[in-house]
């Protein structure tokens, strides 16, 4: 078991080295309007060589809303951009700072930013895909298809949603309505018509990007009742959606993509270049 182990670090370690050599880190690249120092950042990550016209990836990590950072996922990053995609991970500042509102705005703020400055990188603006998991999922979701964030029907190609939360906040805060608890009084407010804004469900229509929706099987109870209700909601609209469901637990359903083998990798690009 012991030099098992030790064959698997070995294998992580050269992994790493090889990915690293192969792509390239921008790292900290300012998105906002914003002037401010503190203003989150973005990293994107692309292939070596310079290739051009890459289709592009922004990935919204998840974290309740309260935690989490772009810095913790580079190896998700180097995957793709290893694989010909150029990747882009912004930070998004967390409650209780802002509220969710704050949080999408800043998420829709990426966007028009891959949209502007993306072939910079190598990337193709008109092959936009966005991606996230949990709460990132959520944030991904609303920002693409609430229209008061400003994205345009056509701008997003394709949406991944990765075991995502929130997806019918209304229905689940009705149910347990916020308090001081991770934060939730701050994120969501106490105003049903803000849960209601907040719930990309209900902005569902025939110009909504396609998606395609990963769940765990042994993911929380509250995750999995709302991608079904969410599912349900979108057949009006794409009827031939099937979610793709893994036996894994919530965090496990990100930490997947840590191994460059994954099928994930392989199944995601498929879905982009349908």
């Amino acid at each position: 078991m012991m030099m098992r182990n030790k064959i698997m670090l070995l294998a992580c370690t050269l992994m790493v080295v090889v990915s690293g050599c192969a792509t390239k880190k921008y790292k900290n690249v300012p998105y906002l309007s914003a002037a401010a120092a503190t203003a989150p950042k973005l990293n994107v990550f692309a292939k070596r060589g310079h290739p051009t016209r890459m289709p592009v990836l922004i990935f919204v990590h998840g974290g309740n809303w309260n935690t989490g950072n772009k810095n913790q996922y580079g190896f998700f990053g180097r995957h793709f951009a290893q694989r010909g995609v150029l990747c882009i991970i912004p930070d998004y500042t967390l409650s209780p700072d802002v509220n969710y509102d704050v949080m999408a705005t800043q998420v829709a703020q990426s966007i028009l930013w891959a949209k502007a400055h993306a072939a910079e990188y190598g990337g193709d603006p008109n092959q936009i895909y966005i991606t996230g998991h949990s709460a990132g999922g959520h944030l991904a979701a609303l920002a693409v298809v609430n229209p008061k964030y400003g994205i345009k029907p056509g701008v997003v190609s394709g949406i991944i949603l990765n075991d995502a939360a929130g997806l019918d906040m209304q229905s689940y805060l009705e149910q347990q309505p916020p308090t001081e608890a991770a934060d939730y009084l701050t994120t969501w407010t106490n105003e049903p018509e803000q849960w209601h804004n907040a719930s990309p469900i209900y902005f569902l229509d025939k110009d909504s990007p396609r998606f395609m929706i990963y769940v765990g099987s042994k993911t929380y109870p509250s995750i999995a009742e709302g991608n079904d209700r969410f599912l349900k909601a979108l057949h009006a609209f794409q009827p031939k959606v099937a979610p793709v469901v893994l036996q894994k637990k919530h965090i496990p359903m990100i930490l997947q993509y840590f191994w460059p083998w994954s099928r994930r990798y392989g199944e995601v690009i498929a879905f982009i270049k349908q």
